[in-house]
């Protein structure tokens, strides 16, 4: 339950209307329409995420969800040791990862976000939520939980309709993984590390349809910055391919026009490329369905994780075909 009073007390506007959204809400207030949100994590990861906003508006790209202050002049409020925090309502539609036009706007966007979004440093008080450099790390890692988890699968003795699938398709993942670690270049993926490190880069990490509005007036935001962190640039960049081309049957035409409209605005290096190639080969999304089924992540049910599967699992000649041509 939101406590209404609390928030509006703490913020100094008045709640006249709290309409429930995806994950967050809209409030209606006297001060004009905002963005309510309750957070999962600590005030301490909140103030890093406000201040490298802060840095990026600084910086040149405005166009993100502003965080609006209380009355304490917090980025949050706490009500009940819950935390809240409100920004401003972007009025705007969700970009259409089926639309060429709003593929390049994304991938443009996206560019432009990453000029803007460099030489952060956090203040001492605030640990930097640093992940360059851990990518072979973390490929070694999710490919030894692939096969943990079909221990896992093979020993159920009752089996689910999801443990059959796993088990007849994640040695085909396995090995997906491991030509995904063997095309990691690692002096290319250092040298991209090292020069992103240099300029201290911040990551989006979730650049998806729903996080990228697009206003009546053209104008395009981006929000949700739950999972801003210092990580190499590109990862967003395969995200966002990731994101679009599972809905546009892995087409190459549809990549490369994501790679060139991102390229116009700022460069990608031939050392950039070789690492969006491994990231694009890793079967992240496979491993993903499979460490919530069987590590239990709360929210979806059975049959959601089987269709889950399944979509995959459809797309898997697809894919293939992308990552040999690509």
């Amino acid at each position: 339950m939101v406590r209404e009073t609390e928030i509006s007390t703490q913020f100094g506007f008045e709640i006249r209307d709290l309409i429930p959204q995806r994950g967050v809400y809209l409030i209606k207030t006297n001060k004009g329409n905002k963005c309510l949100k309750k957070v999962n994590y600590g005030p301490h990861k909140l103030m890093y995420i406000y201040k490298a906003k802060e840095h990026i508006i600084k910086n040149g790209f405005d166009k993100i969800d502003k965080n609006e202050l209380s009355l304490k002049g917090l980025p949050y409020a706490i009500v009940n040791e819950d935390l809240y925090v409100v920004t401003e309502w972007i009025d705007g539609r969700e970009c259409d990862f089926r639309n060429d036009e709003d593929l390049k706007i994304a991938a443009k966007t996206l560019a432009k976000f990453h000029l803007a979004a460099r030489s952060f440093v956090p203040e001492d008080n605030l640990k930097a939520r640093n992940d360059i450099g851990k990518l072979p790390y973390t490929f070694e890692k999710r490919l030894t939980t692939l096969n943990k988890m079909k221990d896992i699968a093979r020993k159920n003795k009752k089996k689910t309709e999801f443990d059959i699938l796993y088990l007849d398709n994640v040695d085909f993942y396995i090995e997906l993984a491991k030509k995904a670690i063997e095309k990691l270049d690692l002096d290319a993926y250092n040298r991209v590390c090292q020069k992103d490190l240099n300029d201290k880069v911040l990551c989006h990490h979730d650049f998806t349809y729903h996080n990228i509005l697009i206003k009546d007036n053209g104008d395009v935001y981006i929000v949700d910055f739950d999972y801003c962190k210092e990580e190499i640039q590109i990862y967003d960049l395969a995200t966002l391919m990731v994101k679009a081309l599972k809905r546009v049957d892995w087409s190459l035409e549809k990549a490369n026009l994501i790679v060139d409209n991102y390229n116009a605005v700022k460069p990608i290096s031939v050392d950039e490329l070789k690492v969006l190639k491994a990231l694009l080969a890793f079967p992240q999304r496979f491993w993903r369905i499979a460490n919530r089924y069987y590590y239990k992540e709360p929210g979806w049910s059975e049959a959601s994780f089987i269709k889950k599967l399944r979509e995959i699992l459809d797309e898997k000649d697809k894919y293939i075909s992308f990552l040999e041509s690509f």
